[in-house]
């Protein structure tokens, strides 16, 4: 018998995809058609730390599946929120980082943290946690400071680090791990971070009655410390 020859599979054009929107004329539709998606915000909180590898974003995000996390990246890119593009030897690795555009979003987590704040009133057993995931609730402990710069704040479950003066033009917001020159330390214990996140104390109060400590010789660290200025 002849064997019947198969005539290749001609390939189907790609259809467009169309991102799901709520189809209404107003800005914060729009903005929920770019961000309410599930994961997207924190992926944008992920990045606010500066370009990250694929690897480290879905180590950071526990619970995410490897495709939805893949899902979402590409959304952000299409939308203008992120872009990703490779670094020069000898790293050669790829890594996603905000457009402006993304980093525009800071004073929306920063509110979201500030709102959500409060129901850090207990830790679940399924509850994971990442030191860095503090920093957006705790940059209002560091308004209305005469002085800027980096602080590394130092945990039970380790350390991060922050700029006092957030901008989100400005590129990092906070970073990962202790600081290379840090203008003060804020050590505290993981509880006192949460008081402090939730708004119940301020940073004053902390230091005086909940045994944080404050290091460093700088103008930063001494502002922070409450000491008074010397006199020349």
């Amino acid at each position: 018998m002849s064997r019947l020859r198969r005539m290749p599979r001609q390939r189907q054009p790609a259809r467009p995809v169309r991102r799901r929107s709520y189809d209404q004329f107003c800005a914060t539709a729009r903005a929920l058609d770019s961000v309410g998606d599930r994961w997207t915000l924190l992926i944008v909180r992920e990045l606010l730390a500066g370009p990250r590898r694929y690897t480290d974003l879905h180590a950071d995000l526990p619970g995410v599946s490897t495709d939805v996390l893949a899902s979402r990246l590409k959304d952000m890119e299409h939308g203008g929120l992120a872009v990703r593009r490779r670094l020069p030897p000898p790293a050669a690795a790829a890594v996603y980082e905000l457009t402006g555009r993304g980093r525009g979003l800071l004073p929306v987590l920063a509110a979201l943290a500030g709102w959500g704040a409060p129901e850090l009133a207990e830790r679940r057993p399924t509850d994971a946690v990442r030191p860095h995931w503090f920093a957006l609730p705790l940059l209002r402990a560091f308004d209305g400071l005469a002085h800027s710069g980096v602080v590394e704040v130092r945990l039970d479950e380790g350390e991060f680090h922050l700029r006092t003066d957030a901008d989100p033009a400005g590129g990092e917001v906070y970073g990962y791990g202790p600081a290379e020159r840090p203008d003060a330390c804020l050590v505290l214990a993981t509880d006192v971070a949460v008081a402090l996140a939730r708004g119940g104390r301020t940073l004053a109060e902390t230091l005086r009655d909940d045994g944080a400590q404050v290091l460093g010789d700088g103008p930063l660290a001494a502002e922070l410390r409450g000491d008074a200025p010397s006199r020349r």
